[in-house]
Formats: C-alpha cells, structure tokens, sequence
C-alpha cells in the first residue's frame, strides 16, 4: 500500500472511526483496495463477495478490528435481500456498490438473457441494498453512497456494449436518487479508467483473441491512451472513493467522478 501512496496517507487514521462499511466485491481489485483504505482511515468493515478464502485474507490484512466477511452473490436477489434485511441495525452509512463487468462482446452479439445476470449484479443488488440502508443512514444522521462503475457513461468503449449499457443505468439511477435520498445522505460515482486489475487482464486477452494483437500490444495502447503514461493503481481509485466518504464531502453529491489518469476526451 505505502508503494503507491507513499508515507503521505491521504486520510487521518481515525477520520472514520465509529462508521460501518458494507464494500461489495471486495475480494479483488478496486472493491479490495477501497476495503483496505477504508479500514486504515479507522471505518469497520463489511467485506462481501463471493470468495470467502479470499475475503477472509483480506480481513487478516485489514488495519483494526471487528472487520468481518460476508459471502454473497450478487446476483442471488433473494440472497441480497436476506443479507440487506440482516443488516438493517447494524449502523452501516457507507455503502460501495461495487460488482465485476459482463463478458466483452459487441452489443449486437447479446441476447436478451445476458442481461439478466449483470443487471442484477449491478443494477438490481444496488437498489435492493439502498433501499434497506438509507433509512438507517437517515436515522444516524449521515449517509455515503458510493458506485463503482465506468468511463463509459461517458465514452462508450468499443466491443463491451453490454457493460456500457448496463453502467450508463447505473449512472442515470444514482443521479436519480440523489435527488429523493435524505440531505444527510450522499451518493456519488467513481468513473475508473484503465486500471491494473484482474478484470483488465480479462479484457486484454478477450481483445487479443479478436484482433491479433499481443496482450503487452495492447497494454501499451492503453498505456498510451493516458497522459499519465500508465495504468491507475487501484489504490488511487480507492482514494477517491474513501474521499467521497468523508464527513466533510457533505456537499459532493450526484456527480461521476472519473478516474482514468486524464485518457476521456470529454470534459
């Protein structure tokens, strides 16, 4: 962790003390970072997805105690209401929604089944957990709500129509409720860009396959793409997130924020 971010940690180690964290997908990638961030800024975590060898490796890495992991699937939408019921007392006001994209493909090429799973991945585990949470979160007085989800709400990325379609819903229902949730509580989107995950080696190998390219071809465009000159770390996105979960973020709401080291062309 302190290779990337240096001896300069971002947020005081106790900024977050006293708040409860449900991060979704947290076994790997942005989700493990974001769950690892928010434990060193003193926030007790709930970690799901649906590894539990991987989640309980990552509770023993976290900073404190009482950190817990919770095996889910997301997609499971009777499995999330259970899980969302269970823990409506236990004074969560941070919540990450956070899932791994569908499979590349162009959009032509989807039917309409393959919707189904993503949606409810992403889309419908979001709300269900919202809509179970943002009460609690009102009654305490402070809400953070944070969507990990796409550039591609803004720049759809060629050959993965599903996933930009799917987080262009995102986008539109989280703008949405920030409209109706309590002033208390915040919602917000984190846009990552090329980023140094598991997820990303899936991408490069699909892309590959289709073209011809090498994989380190590949790496290189998109390294190329960002004027940074690189992949983002998924801890610099992970920064991002637990900043929109600061108390003092109060008045950062309905925006999509991205993180892609400067590669969107939009403004």
């Amino acid at each position: 962790m302190d290779d990337i971010l240096g001896e300069d940690f971002p947020f005081s180690e106790n900024v977050l003390n006293g708040k409860t964290a449900l991060v979704c997908g947290a076994s790997r990638g942005i989700g493990r970072s974001t769950a690892l961030l928010l434990a060193r800024a003193g926030a007790r975590v709930v970690a799901c997805a649906r590894n539990q060898e991987m989640l309980e490796d990552l509770v023993s890495e976290m900073h404190g105690s009482g950190h817990e992991a919770l095996v889910l699937d997301l997609e499971d939408t009777d499995a999330v209401r259970m899980i969302a019921e269970s823990l409506v007392d236990r004074e969560i006001t941070i919540l990450i929604n956070n899932a791994g994209g569908p499979p590349r493909s162009p959009l032509l090429q989807n039917d309409l089944e393959d919707f189904d799973g993503p949606f409810k991945r992403h889309l419908h585990a979001s709300h269900i957990l919202v809509r179970s949470l943002a009460p609690g979160m009102e009654e305490f007085g402070s809400g953070r709500i944070v969507n990990i989800i796409s550039t591609s709400v803004r720049e759809p990325v060629e050959g993965i129509g599903l996933s930009n379609t799917l987080r262009g819903a995102m986008a539109s229902w989280s703008k949405s409720l920030s409209k109706e949730l309590a002033p208390c509580i915040t919602i917000n989107n984190i846009l990552p860009g090329y980023t140094d995950t598991d997820r990303l080696v899936s991408l490069s190998k699909s892309k590959s396959e289709r073209t011809g390219m090498s994989v380190e071809e590949i790496y290189d465009d998109w390294r190329n793409q960002a004027p940074i000159g690189r992949l983002v770390d998924p801890l610099e996105t992970a920064s991002a997130v637990v900043w929109m979960c600061l108390p003092s973020s109060g008045a950062i709401r309905g925006v999509s924020l991205a993180v892609d080291g400067g590669r969107m062309r939009s403004i």
